[in-house]
């Protein structure tokens, strides 16, 4: 009895490891090592993923169990958190959290110190894999031409990583292999006999504790460099998409027909065909990114197309100012539409099929009021006028269509069934009367159809192949279904994501409008928005955008708020590379030099890019020096300490690009507080090395001031992670979330600066012109300061 318990056990545990990824043979190595299961079982239960996890995560939860320090078990718990939520996700940063972990022992940690010791929220671009891959390669090619598939190809892949310890090592790997294939081409039959032998020796044998480890440094599967291989291709569009319980008990199985695939396949030759659908009543925002790479990413990479499609069927809240924008920012997005059109272009057709729909007894003219429809629906009540006569319905639409009935006395709606359990199978309106122009349609109709109508509806006539959208219109698949098997038309592959949220922000059309319209921010542009426009204006490229919403997968997991600062890496990243270096004084501090004689002017070279060669000309800009200089007012103090690089009082820093200057006096206020000038001696021969190094504007010429311009510093919008939550959301407004510096000094080199110019102004953060500048006074925006201000407290 007591072996079948514990072959009972077993058996249990070895569906549980099997349930986090790990594969068969390692899943029961472990089951027969009981120290391993017991740690394995633990970590699991920490962990929360009884009901199971990805295998990646599975894998790193596996080298946890085997690996973790045995000193630090007081920490395990906060390694889960980091792993289960894809914050550390490769070997290398498990590795770092070991040794973090192990120096810490039992004593407390502080996170932001953990999660840069591990590279929390660090992303390597493919770009810079591939550079990195090409310059190893580059260095050793004459060995790998002589060794050939005998290169140590471990040697290569851990000059790399040591470049960038925080790549993918799956990446990695593949750009090896294609370079070596690059160079080396097929391999030969030597090549092969080689490998042949080194196969056969026993050193190759890998321990079966470390199989579920290894696999996570073998080449990528296409899934993890696709992440469209997740869609099914449009010839597969036969299987059942959804089922329909109806509480008469039947089941409606939602699917394509052979002859209605083969209809649509001759139609679109086979090609992917996806839609971007945007409501044309407010500006496009950071969760539109993310809808994008979906829609036109998936289109173009199948090389099909995706339809630019504006969702105008309300005419009260369409406008051109919108319409105009989202062409625009499409475009400058990086997509190209395979066809512009407009729900409103087929109004005609989605009128003859709703006659259609009530012909076959699926809808009905109703006249109950807003608040009735709704206390039926809360009731599970069927209208009074339900059952009315196919013929009755069809005379009282068409006088809706003549105009004949008054706005809100009738609705067309589909008749589902008001008992579901899905409250989007109560009846939805498919047609409400409106005695409003329509902005594309003009004053043709004064009936128009609702979302729940049309969108399926467009979405087969226009033969799209994928409809694509967020997760909170998955309970409307069922009504979405429905309509389509009623009229007998298309039905398009329907996969919900889940939505982008970004902390200390809103999202919801509703509040961005409310924002706008009530003045809380300067329009929909307001660099502290995140709007797509607001966005650019702030100087964020479309490029960091696409990385940040490729970064974020195209997962259904709806529960995480993404931190803003993650957005800020990525823009970092590219800003890092493309904005030219220049200096400007926010708060300046007048600095006469006393032992530089007045009206002298110094012309020295500033480099625009760090790793500036002297001999590259362009990467230089000149900098006038004088005898009167401007710092910030925060990099002087009257009492000086050790851990303060500024200048004091007899003290020395170095001026960028320039000399080390010493504190000779200080001119104080009448209330021997305030600073009013400092005096300074420079040291022309450079002999002294002060620690630090400030940055600084002169007068270009004397008694002429520095160019003027003013800068925006921009904050959070809010001052909670998840405002959207709060009652009173917008007493959550970051009151400091804008501040303006209308007279910061800048070098000359910046007075040619065109709007959208983007710029590092050193040691102060990413700058970019924004559009209120004049030929008199430029005016620039801070994108994202240098480094992360906001590191997780969790």
């Amino acid at each position: 009895m007591t072996v079948k318990n514990e072959n009972l056990d077993k058996d249990k545990l070895l569906e549980q490891f099997l349930r986090i990824g790990l594969d068969e043979r390692t899943a029961r190595n472990t089951v027969a090592n009981n120290k391993v299961t017991a740690n394995l079982n633990a970590v699991i239960h920490e962990a929360g993923v009884l009901e199971g996890c990805d295998k990646a995560v599975g894998n790193l939860l596996y080298t946890v169990a085997t690996k973790y320090p045995s000193n630090a078990l007081v920490h395990r718990p906060i390694l889960l958190k980091y792993v289960t939520s894809n914050k550390i996700k490769m070997p290398a940063q498990l590795e770092a959290a070991f040794s973090f972990f192990s120096a810490a022992g039992q004593e407390d940690i502080k996170l932001n110190e953990f999660e840069d010791k591990c590279g929390v929220g660090v992303e390597v671009s493919v770009e810079e894999i591939e550079k990195t891959v090409n310059e190893v390669f580059e260095e050793h090619k004459n060995e790998i031409l002589e060794q050939r598939y005998r290169t140590n190809v471990g040697d290569l892949f851990g000059q790399v990583r040591k470049k960038h310890p925080w790549a993918d090592p799956k990446i990695v790997k593949q750009y090896i292999d294609s370079k070596l294939f690059e160079l080396l081409g097929e391999r030969t039959a030597a090549d092969n006999e080689k490998i042949v032998k080194k196969k056969k020796e026993k050193p190759a044998k890998v321990d079966d504790k470390s199989v579920a480890i290894v696999s996570v440094e073998q080449p990528p599967s296409e899934e993890d460099l696709n992440p469209y291989l997740i869609f099914p291709r449009p010839e597969d569009n036969y299987k059942v998409h959804t089922e329909v319980f109806f509480s008469n008990g039947t089941i409606l199985r939602c699917c394509n027909t052979k002859e209605l695939l083969e209809k649509h396949l001759k139609a679109t030759g086979g090609r992917v065909f996806t839609r971007f659908p945007p409501e044309p009543n407010g500006y496009l925002h950071i969760g539109h990114a993310k809808a994008m790479f979906v829609d036109f990413g998936l289109a173009k990479e199948r090389g099909g197309g995706c339809y630019l499609r504006y969702d105008d069927t309300n005419p009260e809240a369409e406008k051109k100012e919108y319409i105009d924008h989202i062409e625009e920012i499409v475009k400058w997005m990086g997509w190209e539409p395979f066809k512009i059109t407009y729900t409103s272009d087929y109004f005609q057709d989605l009128y003859e099929l709703a006659v259609e729909l009530i012909r076959r007894g699926h809808a009905y003219v109703d006249h109950q009021t807003p608040d009735e429809i709704k206390e039926y629906r809360e009731k599970k009540m069927n209208s009074p006028w339900r059952d009315r006569p196919v013929a009755e319905s069809l005379k009282l639409f068409d006088e809706m269509k003549q105009g004949l009935i008054e706005e809100g006395k009738a609705t067309l709606r589909m008749k589902q069934d008001m008992q579901s359990d899905n409250f989007n199978m109560y009846d939805l309106i498919a047609y409400r009367i409106k005695f409003t122009p329509h902005p594309h349609a003009g004053d043709k109709w004064c009936i128009y159809p609702s979302y729940d109508y049309a969108h399926c509806t467009v979405d087969s006539l226009e033969n799209i192949t994928h409809s694509l959208c967020t997760l909170e219109f998955e309970t409307r698949r069922a009504s979405y279904y429905w309509l389509l098997h009623a009229l007998d038309l298309y039905q398009p592959y329907v996969w919900e994501y889940s939505r982008l949220n970004v902390s200390n922000n809103v999202l919801s059309k509703r509040k961005l409008n409310r924002l706008v319209t009530e003045k809380w921010v300067d329009g929909w542009d307001d660099p502290r928005l995140l709007t797509l426009a607001g966005l650019r204006r702030r100087g964020v490229t479309s490029t960091a955008i696409n990385a940040f919403v490729r970064g974020m997968g195209i997962t259904r997991s709806d529960c995480s708020l993404i931190q803003f600062n993650r957005l800020e890496y990525h823009i970092r990243e590219e800003l890092n590379k493309t904005a030219a270096r220049a200096m400007v004084v926010l708060q300046p501090l007048k600095v006469v030099i006393t032992n530089l004689e007045n009206g002298s002017i110094l012309d020295l070279d500033a480099k625009k890019w760090p790793e500036a060669q002297a001999d590259e000309a362009s990467a230089f800009y000149k900098v006038p020096f004088s005898n009167i200089v401007y710092i910030e007012q925060s990099d002087f103090r009257l009492k000086d300490s050790k851990d303060y690089y500024g200048l004091a009082p007899g003290k020395s820093v170095l001026l960028r690009y320039a000399y080390p200057i010493k504190c000779t006096d200080v001119i104080l206020a009448d209330d021997k507080e305030t600073v009013l000038e400092i005096r300074a001696e420079y040291d022309a021969s450079k002999k002294s090395k002060p620690k630090g190094v400030l940055h600084w504007v002169a007068q270009p010429s004397p008694g002429v001031n520095p160019l003027n311009v003013e800068v925006r510093l921009f904050d959070k919008l809010f001052l909670s992670e998840n405002p959207a939550e709060l009652d009173d959301w917008l007493a959550d407004l970051n009151p400091h979330s804008k501040v303006v510096i209308p007279s910061a000094y800048a070098v000359p080199e910046l007075r040619n600066a065109i709007v959208g110019d983007t710029f590092q102004f050193e040691r102060l953060g990413y700058f970019a012109v924004d559009n209120d500048s004049t030929p008199e006074k430029l005016v620039f925006n801070r994108t994202v300061t240098l480094r992360d201000s906001y590191k997780s407290s969790k």
